[in-house]
């Protein structure tokens, strides 16, 4: 089943996106290799898709994962997690209709 795993950046969270990214892109490139991702990427926070130092307020990941625990699971081992990027992160499941 698909699950979306929306994340809310902490304040300022771009240094400490910096810090993490290529573990966390490594992570997003696991899945793909897998067949099991559907889409990700982070929310800009500001109307660009360039932001620069504004940075970013959040990330959305939609995957497959075998249950909701799996995907659980997955998003609390992310290295943003690890390094303080992410305040929240909701896991729930996803019901993809269109395309």
């Amino acid at each position: 089943m698909l699950y979306a795993i929306i994340s809310q950046d902490v304040e300022n969270s771009l240094p400490l996106r910096k810090t993490a990214r290529e573990a966390h892109i490594e992570r997003l490139q696991a899945l793909k290799q897998l067949g099991r991702l559907v889409i990700a990427g982070p929310h800009p926070a500001i109307d660009s898709e360039e932001p620069g130092e504004a940075g970013f307020s959040g990330s959305l990941v939609v995957a497959e994962f075998d249950s909701l625990q799996a995907a659980q699971d997955w998003a609390d081992t992310d290295p943003y997690i690890t390094a303080g990027v992410y305040q929240q992160v909701t896991v729930k499941p996803f019901k993809m209709v269109l395309p």
